[in-house]
């Protein structure tokens, strides 16, 4: 919607000012987000419209979730056309719903066979909300796999994890994490988790013993810093996990869904987890929708009914969105138009960093760029960049991240390396 708002166009739901916007956000939201002074009121493609019509471009994707760039028109009608045909509404999952189906029928095929030394007999979906959902319940695959098909005592189920881990913010998750702010204070946390060093396979081995049951893995760390991997540890955790008999969980909710110029992040090393878990991106920003997928025969032997269940996990509105997301992923091929923007992108960065004196590492794969800064306050660039109209945000405080929408174009490229150069140079 847009109104005219002192001879100006204004954008979004209200004219309300922004002065009193924020206001509002102080006195009655919980202040649980760092956040950059601007108020965004529409948004189209890779762009973020305020209420006086300044537009910014969008580095940010909202961590990889508005893959597709803003308000598809794609998913936009398939979603008007739910509504207005009367089959978006929430649904008792006492009863089936055709989209359902489908949406489940596509993920289990858009992802490769999962877990085949379990047998090559497809895979099964289980649809979440958040992503964060998604991957206790993987979580809770895991720690069944044990009890079950190891005899590991319930209760004793232990799974390794990684330094400088982001799998979102309940309790068991940030029972793991390794950053102090996510946890100070809201113990007693979950047990059962062994922290490895990331990249380090002798420090993943030496963590294995009869209680261990899975390993759960970002294949390349997003919140944690924009690392990668050194090459060949997703291969050498595959072996462990073999060898083991440990469930091997890639969670891919950032760097999934083409966001590193592959379909899936764990392509670049040719290997294949035993579950994956997806989210963001896959119902393109606008619906929240999150799954885990793994093989068949693990899939049926953890979960029985009211062994889990979710009243929003995958219901109509949701799934009309995951359909339409993923028919945009395939038919526009987003995975290889952020290869190849990401490698032209990638280059200028360098080039650009290469002449800057605050510059320590730019680390990276398609669309999925991070610039480590030498002052370890990468806030501090994002504020500027904010002030030329480029949305960015820190990763572990010491790296800016450039994660925009999959769709940028020659000149929206050219747009970021432009304003990069005039902060970190100029």
């Amino acid at each position: 919607m847009s109104v005219t708002l002192n001879n100006k166009t204004a954008f979004g739901y209200s004219t309300i000012p922004d002065k009193q916007i924020l206001e509002m956000e102080h006195i009655y939201g919980a202040s649980h987000y760092r956040r950059l002074e601007a108020i965004i009121r529409k948004t189209q493609g890779a762009w973020l419209y305020t209420q006086d019509g300044r537009r910014i471009l969008d580095c940010l994707a909202a961590y990889s979730a508005a893959n597709a760039g803003h308000h598809h028109p794609k998913i936009v009608d398939a979603l008007v056309k739910a509504l207005q045909g009367g089959y978006g509404s929430v649904i008792s999952n006492v009863v089936y719903t055709d989209v359902l189906g489908l949406f489940l029928k596509r993920v289990a095929e858009f992802v490769p066979q999962l877990g085949s030394r379990f047998g090559h007999n497809g895979n099964k979906v289980l649809p979440k909300n958040g992503g964060v959902e998604s991957v206790e319940t993987a979580i809770k695959l895991a720690r069944y796999f044990g009890y079950k098909e190891k005899g590991i005592p319930d209760g004793k189920q232990e799974i390794i994890v990684y330094e400088n881990n982001f799998h979102g913010r309940m309790i068991t998750v940030i029972s793991f994490s390794t950053s102090p702010k996510y946890k100070e204070g809201f113990g007693p946390l979950t047990p059962g988790f062994k922290v490895a060093r990331y990249g380090n396979l002798e420090d993943t081995e030496k963590l294995i013993n009869p209680n261990t049951c899975g390993i759960l893995v970002e294949p390349m760390q997003g919140e944690g810093g924009m690392y990668q991997p050194p090459k060949g540890f997703l291969k050498g955790l595959r072996d462990l996990a073999d060898k083991h008999n440990l469930m091997l969980i890639f969670d891919e909710i950032q760097v999934g869904m083409g966001r590193t110029g592959k379909r899936f992040c764990f392509e670049h090393e040719n290997v294949v987890p035993d579950a994956v878990v997806l989210g963001k991106a896959i119902a393109g920003g606008i619906i929240p929708v999150s799954v885990l997928v793994t093989n068949t025969a693990l899939m049926d032997m953890a979960f029985k009914p009211g062994s889990d269940g979710s009243t929003f996990g995958g219901y109509p509105l949701a799934c009309v969105a995951g359909l339409a997301a993923l028919d945009v992923f395939e038919s526009e091929h987003l995975a290889e138009r952020s290869a190849a923007t990401g490698k032209i992108l990638k280059k200028k960065i360098l080039d650009i960093t290469a002449r800057s004196p605050h510059v320590k590492e730019v680390r990276g794969e398609g669309l999925f760029i991070g610039i480590e800064v030498k002052n370890g306050d990468a806030m501090v660039f994002c504020e500027k960049l904010l002030g030329y109209d480029m949305l960015c945000n820190d990763s572990h405080h010491h790296t800016i991240r450039i994660s925009p929408p999959l769709i940028i174009n020659d000149d929206e490229v050219e747009y970021i390396a432009e304003r990069l150069e005039k902060v970190l140079v100029e």
